[in-house]
């Protein structure tokens, strides 16, 4: 593809009309599917989003799992964990927006990030050692998986004591994690990993295709990207994968000469809008979800705020007395918009979820309190949760608790 310095805008679409386009890309502007879900919708909707992004907070529940529900409604968990660590292998993981679960056919697309890594081009400072000065210890710690087979950092070395208190073979497996030599063959315990060689873990078909050019994968990434949100920044876009501005802004330039993507103005957006051309534009939509923190739909704070005039931010490190909304909190959609907000906990002990705080957003539609219960008890049902148990704390708690 030969790039071009910018491309012009070729329509012009309303605020709500961009909304309405960003919700049916994620499959939440429609009701769900009727019946249970099986491996097939799951695999579908993951090919769907492009990822599903994981993080170690356990409040409701795995943040992986979290927006499969949202779209799906109550699937068996049991699905994701057989599609991401059992046989036959569906999903891997990788660096991608964060720490994700990845269709196998992004593989190819993300091996130039593996070798950066391995050049000590990318990665987090300390990592990087193990690209030079350090190699040798990395190269010990993978010829022990190579020859005993898969180990986690516990195996490795004693006296790790918390997530964040990383051991050198911690931080040499995951240099080798980063850099493609080793991946995650399953989780255990607390959510640790267990690394093995690739060719152990991902099937041989995956590693036989051929591996793209830098620039061609990151196309095919911004691509994915396009198709999973609908329409999007440049910035948006490249933060789904984690691409660079610089690495950005040429690969869209050669999308929209070639055709692949269509440059559009949304009323109230200050930045160019990129449109996937099989985007849905839906004339109304009426979904309805609990959304995690980490769901693709909001990570990026300042697309939420600029969808749904939701200033988002999580609180789970700010200090009690300073928390507004809550810990762990979900938004609430609502026939297309954002109605309200929970901080929810599972407390699993009690067999109840627990709704710690319930606030309304500006404008929400009489039935939230009706609507949102309703949505409550779902979740609480595909948590194995038997109650769903309102705190006072929230200016739509009162009416949240007549409704249970």
């Amino acid at each position: 593809m030969r790039g071009k310095p910018e491309a012009e805008p070729g329509d012009r679409l309303s605020a709500a009309a961009a909304r309405r386009i960003a919700l049916a890309a994620q499959g939440l502007a429609g009701p769900r599917p009727a019946g249970p879900a099986g491996s097939r919708r799951l695999l579908a909707l993951a090919d769907r989003l492009g990822l599903f992004q994981i993080d170690s907070v356990n409040v409701v529940a795995r943040a992986h799992y979290l927006p499969a529900f949202s779209r799906l409604g109550p699937y068996s968990a049991g699905l994701l964990d057989r599609a991401a660590w059992g046989r036959p292998r569906r999903l891997f993981e990788y660096w991608a927006h964060e720490a994700s679960l990845l269709p196998l056919d992004l593989h190819p697309l993300l091996r130039w990030r593996m070798a950066a890594a391995e050049r000590g081009e990318i990665g987090w400072g300390s990592l990087r050692a193990y690209a030079g000065e350090r190699r040798r210890e990395a190269e010990a710690v993978l010829a022990r998986i190579a020859a005993d087979g898969p180990l986690a950092a516990s195996d490795l070395e004693k006296g790790r004591t918390g997530w964040w208190e990383w051991s050198e073979a911690k931080r040499a497996l995951e240099w080798l994690f980063w850099a493609g030599r080793i991946t995650t063959a399953t989780r255990r315990g607390s959510f640790e990993r267990v690394y093995d060689l690739p060719e152990r873990v991902i099937p041989a078909p995956i590693l036989a295709l051929p591996t793209p050019s830098r620039e061609e994968a990151q196309r095919q990434l911004l691509l994915r990207a396009a198709r999973a949100l609908g329409i999007a920044t440049a910035g948006e876009l490249g933060d789904y994968f984690r691409l660079r501005p610089a690495e950005t802004a040429p690969r869209l330039a050669e999308l929209a000469e070639a055709g692949a993507l269509m440059p559009v103005r949304v009323d109230g957006w200050r930045h160019l809008a990129w449109l996937h051309p099989q985007a849905r534009r839906p004339r109304r939509v009426s979904g309805t979800a609990l959304l995690a923190p980490f769901d693709p739909l909001i990570w990026e704070r300042s697309r939420a705020e600029r969808l749904f005039g939701l200033r988002y931010r999580i609180e789970i490190y700010t200090p009690a007395e300073k928390r507004v909304h809550g810990y762990y909190v979900l938004p609430f959609l609502l026939r297309g918009g954002i109605a309200a907000r929970v901080d929810l906990k599972a407390d699993r002990k009690a067999g109840a979820l627990l709704v710690q705080a319930a606030h309304a957003e500006t404008g929400a539609p009489p039935d939230t309190a009706e609507a949102l219960a309703a949505e409550l008890r779902l979740m609480a049902a595909w948590l194995g949760l038997n109650d769903v148990r309102v705190d006072r704390k929230g200016d739509l708690a009162e009416a949240l608790r007549r409704q249970f």
